[in-house]
């Protein structure tokens, strides 16, 4: 693996990777529980020479045409093509998860999105010019905001250093990535494929470290004029209190608690498997995976006990087995984390279908887990677990099933399962969640934006909808009127 060398450093600071002069950090791995490597953090220093690169570098790369920014996507994503099965062992690594979702899930979406912003480049968009006063032409600008400071999270680090990355340079910013010090590599590999596909030095940059001292240190550089953030709903609210210090803009993708409706007249089959999926998709470690299963009570017991024999029959372990449904999670700390939220429920009177346990093995490994019987007031319903647990209630009506989904803090996302128009429509309407969908729960494209409500952030991914974060939008109004007090003016001065 020579595009993949650790030893050489995890920044990577106008065009060149090195090593961080910060401490050193022991990384185990996820999957054995064994050492894995020494993560190199960056320093305040090299912190301050990463924004003064996407600084310099955007005096120029701000000026280029959409037409040339596309072409360097372009380059970009036929190298990444180059390095797919690299970028699909180093993301296993460091994560855990199944060498299948990152050989078929985020390798290829991560290229997917580098394609699709080369050509969204091209078509930033704004109100056609026209005449909406007397004698002026409006037109609108787009413009690119600076340096971006984003700060992506562990669970899918090359996914998301493409959405935050992305849409920024394609819309002439330049770029200093914080991955989580947990998962750096493949960030890491990211910023320096884009290097080998001839995008100039300093348009993206990479460093490492922790929050409370490389992230402060980066959202507070008086160069950086816009942080995007994705993680938890608690550490969104600091970055924002610390943008504002400087009056800069945030991006926030924040926690969530997606609610999977079931109706009546569900193919339960399908909803079943769709549940399954959809909570235990990387170790149930994604924001919005389905966490709350709100069943039709007519129907409960038949969705129940299919969920139930669909998880005892995944197979749990060895992440680099092609025949591995889920991996491990991320840590022992959190797997205690998700252990405990688990036992607490019992403790609270939920029962435990399938799962509710680790598994007997090296590693950090817990089994896809169905817990009934919980109340909708509980933590278990109410707040995050981030693992493979899903809870199951019923519901007697179609506006308790919507009120029982709305009954959290968090708005990501949600689905419907219904082969009724009407319902499908009523709870795309009235669930309030920046997606929902029917009759499949997780499946994202880059054509579609990803954002949430509430205590979910603020903001889009992916999309044409993502510029409206990374630019500026500037109104231009030209006179062409000849005379030389404008009409208008009276209301100020009459004209003499």
């Amino acid at each position: 693996m020579d595009f993949y060398n650790p030893s050489l450093g995890h920044q990577f600071i106008n065009g060149q990777q090195v090593r961080g002069q910060g401490p050193l950090l022991q990384r185990v791995s996820p999957a054995t529980g064994e050492v894995l490597l020494d993560v190199d953090t960056a320093s305040i220093e090299q912190v301050d020479e990463a924004v003064q690169a996407a600084a310099q570098a955007y005096t120029t790369w701000s000026t280029l045409t959409p037409g040339e920014r596309s072409d360097h996507l372009l380059a970009f994503a036929r190298e990444l093509e180059v390095h797919a099965a690299e970028l699909a062992q180093v993301e296993t690594a460091q994560t855990g998860k199944s060498i299948r979702m990152s050989t078929e899930f985020d390798v290829p979406g991560t290229i997917d999105n580098v394609n699709f912003f080369a050509g969204a480049a091209r078509s930033l968009q704004g109100l056609a010019a026209g005449d909406y006063a007397g004698n002026t032409t409006s037109m609108i600008r787009r413009e690119a905001i600076g340096v971006i400071g984003s700060i992506s999270p562990w669970n899918y680090p090359l996914q998301m250093a493409a959405w935050k990355v992305l849409p920024a340079i394609a819309a002439g910013n330049t770029i200093v990535l914080k991955p989580s010090e947990l998962t750096p590599g493949t960030s890491m590999l990211f910023a320096k494929a884009a290097k080998d596909a001839g995008l100039p030095d300093g348009v993206i940059n990479v460093i490492c470290g922790d929050g409370p001292n490389v992230g402060s240190a980066l959202v507070r550089h008086r160069l950086v004029k816009m942080t995007s953030f994705t993680g938890s709903t608690a550490v969104g609210l600091k970055i924002m209190s610390m943008a504002a210090e400087r009056g800069n803009r945030v991006h926030l993708e924040l926690g969530g608690k997606a609610p999977f409706v079931v109706f009546d007249d569900a193919d339960i089959e399908a909803a079943a498997h769709g549940a399954v999926a959809g909570s235990t998709i990387n170790a149930g470690q994604d924001c919005t995976a389905a966490t709350r299963a709100y069943v039709h009570s007519s129907v409960f017991e038949k969705f129940t006990s299919r969920v139930s024999e669909l998880m005892e029959s995944m197979v749990v372990g060895d992440p680099n087995e092609p025949d591995t449904d889920m991996g491990s999670l991320i840590s022992e700390a959190h797997l205690e984390k998700v252990s405990a939220m688990v036992e607490r429920a019992q403790q609270d009177g939920a029962r435990v279908l399938a799962g509710g346990q680790r598994e007997e093995r090296a590693g950090f490994y817990y089994r896809p887990t169905l817990l009934v019987g919980a109340t909708q007031d509980s933590e278990i319903v109410q707040d995050e677990v981030f693992g493979p647990v899903l809870v199951a209630l019923p519901f007697d009506t179609d506006q308790e099933a919507i009120d029982l989904a709305n009954d959290t803090p968090y708005g990501l996302a949600a689905s419907a399962w219904t082969k009724n128009v009407d319902r499908a429509m009523m709870a795309s309407a009235q669930i309030q969640a920046g997606c929902v969908w029917i009759n499949e729960h997780i499946l994202i494209v880059s054509d579609m934006p990803h954002g949430g409500y509430k205590a979910s952030g603020m903001g889009k991914d992916m999309s044409q909808y993502s510029f409206d974060e990374y630019t500026n939008v500037k109104h231009v109004m030209l006179s062409h009127d000849p005379a030389p007090h404008r009409g208008w003016q009276d209301t100020v001065f009459k004209q003499r």
